[in-house]
């Protein structure tokens, strides 16, 4: 019952007019709450200044012109040119049976779909905007501030030395970031890093929400540990407590069967080998010295950065 609903759903929405209407409202007060949240929209104006005009620079909500302009004939086109068989991966985990549930779908459907006949949607080539510091101004109690750069796909073999990289570096209570800005300068409560990898592309940053009078000073400690890490990278204890770290990460994220499955279905999109937990855990074992201290080196001098903060004018 549950993948003929699914089924009846993806394939043959009624894409009603009235119901277009109403969730544009939704989706505008969507953008509201987005616009009142500083430390969520200090990150879309980061991708806006990182990217420009690629997509990877667009909110995902879009904005209030264009959620406006859409009408019914656009949800239309755009689900008779994306939703087909040939585009879209069925990921299942838990108590299930791969045979069992691809009869399930061919009993309920899914093969009788037309395919497209389209070739696959695809973006234009992120083109990364050179290093910079804006600062919008905003009548609020702190300064938030992104600092970050573009780094690599999500199929780089580099990406796992990158996540043990970040996570030392601002990924928790024992990181430099954590021990340095919060601990020792009392500058902020919340200081970490993050990263993303996309299909054709990466980005790498730091998050940190202060005190306008101490904006200042909190990007200079961020910008001096950056330093730090380019130039002198990670201690040999450093990287055995880093893949430790990454390795109890990992496993920890794949107890639930709904993380089983987003896994599964990432390795379809992103067109990756299937790797069992041993094997991932190996390729985090085998990150050596020398790929660490140059990711360091390339990504994380402040000179490359981009630099975004959101506040009172005290912070420019």
């Amino acid at each position: 019952q549950a993948a003929d609903v699914l089924a009846d759903l993806i394939f043959h929405p009624v894409l009603r007019a009235s119901d277009l209407a109403l969730e544009r409202k939704v989706i505008l007060e969507e953008i509201s709450t987005v616009d009142d949240t500083p430390d969520d929209l200090v990150f879309e104006l980061h991708n806006a200044q990182l990217w420009g005009n690629h997509p990877y620079g667009f909110s995902i909500l879009g904005n209030r012109e264009t959620v406006t302009a859409l009408d019914q004939s656009d949800l239309r086109a755009l689900h008779s040119r994306a939703y087909h068989p040939e585009q879209i991966v069925v990921a299942a985990a838990g108590n299930v049976e791969h045979d069992a549930l691809l009869e399930t779908l061919e009993s309920t459907g899914w093969g009788d779909v037309p395919r497209g006949g389209l070739p696959p949607l695809t973006s234009p080539a992120p083109i990364v905007q050179a290093p910079s510091a804006v600062h919008f101004e905003r009548d609020t109690a702190q300064t938030h501030i992104v600092i970050g750069s573009a780094t690599f796909a999500h199929s780089d073999p580099r990406r796992y030395a990158m996540s043990m990289i970040g996570l030392l570096f601002g990924g928790g209570m024992s990181s430099r970031l954590f021990q340095r800005v919060r601990e020792e300068l009392g500058l902020a409560y919340s200081v970490y890093s993050f990263q993303s990898f996309h299909e054709d592309a990466g980005m790498h940053g730091v998050y940190v929400g202060t005190a306008p009078e101490t904006a200042r000073a909190a990007v200079d400690a961020i910008n001096a540990e950056m330093e730090s890490l380019s130039s002198k990278g990670l201690s040999s204890d450093e990287l055995a407590a880093g893949k430790s770290q990454l390795k109890g990460q990992i496993t920890l994220s794949l107890e639930s069967p709904t993380s089983r499955m987003y896994r599964a279905a990432g390795v379809e999109l992103y067109e990756e080998p299937y790797r069992t937990l041993d094997e991932v855990l190996a390729l985090v074992d085998a990150i050596d010295a020398e790929t660490v201290a140059a990711i360091c080196k390339t990504y994380y001098s402040p000179s490359q950065q981009t630099l975004v903060t959101l506040g009172p004018k005290a912070a420019s």
